[in-house]
Order: C-alpha cells, then structure tokens, then sequence
C-alpha cells in the first residue's frame, strides 16, 4: 500500500497570516484554522501552516539560514502574476538568477518561492 500525498507544512510565526497570503497567491480553500496550525486545501493535495515560535526566516541567497524548502507556482505572464503576488505582499529578492522564466519573491514569513514559466505555453520546451 501506497501512502496518499497530503502535501507540505511550512513553519512560519503566523500561520493563518501565512495561509492567507499563499491563498491569495494560489487559491484553495482554508479548512483548518487554530492558533497553532492551518490547512490551506486544494483539489489533490494541501499546505500546511505551523506556528513555530523560534521561526528564523532563511537568508537566500545567503546560506547562512538555508532556505528549508520552497514553492514554485506556475504563470504564463510573469510580469503580471508579479504585479499580483506583490500587492498580496510578496517581496522580490534582490537575486533573480533567470528572470526570464523563474522570478524569486518572499513570503510574509521570509520563505523564498519562485513564479516560473515552466510548463505554461510561454516557458521554456522541456526538452531542453
């Protein structure tokens, strides 16, 4: 047997505050809602958002507090999907190592996450 995927938790000081902005990136629909943990639902997985009271936000590029992990989502038009996230409340990084087809934002929390062209009809051929 086969253990369903139920998708990644991020740790964060906020949760709800980090759910919300990831909903407004991305959609979903919150399900789970406590002081300490919410679920941010989407049709075959979820993200999770726990409380971590000694949160340290990761300094990317920097190794120095490595990035942990982080989120690509997909957008044909990355200018316009920037000009979106960024009114949520992404910030752009000052390292954009392939702007043409990765740009790389933080989070409220300081987690980077990337928009990507990539398998969109405006990306790249996967071929390459």
């Amino acid at each position: 047997m086969v253990a369903p995927f139920w998708g990644p938790t991020l740790d964060c000081p906020e949760p709800l505050r980090l759910a919300e902005f990831y909903q407004q990136v991305a959609g979903g629909e919150l399900t789970v809602v406590t002081e300490a943990f919410v679920e941010l639902r989407f049709d075959a997985f979820s993200l999770g958002f726990q409380r971590d009271l000694n949160y340290r936000a990761p300094t990317w590029p920097d190794p120095r507090v490595p990035q942990q992990c982080h989120l690509d989502f997909m957008a044909a038009d990355l200018d316009a999907e920037q000009a979106r996230i960024v009114k949520a409340g992404a910030v752009p990084t000052a390292v954009q190592p392939e702007p043409t087809t990765f740009r790389v934002f933080l989070d409220p929390a300081g987690h980077p996450f990337c928009l990507t062209t990539w398998r969109t009809p405006s990306g790249p051929s996967e071929s390459r």
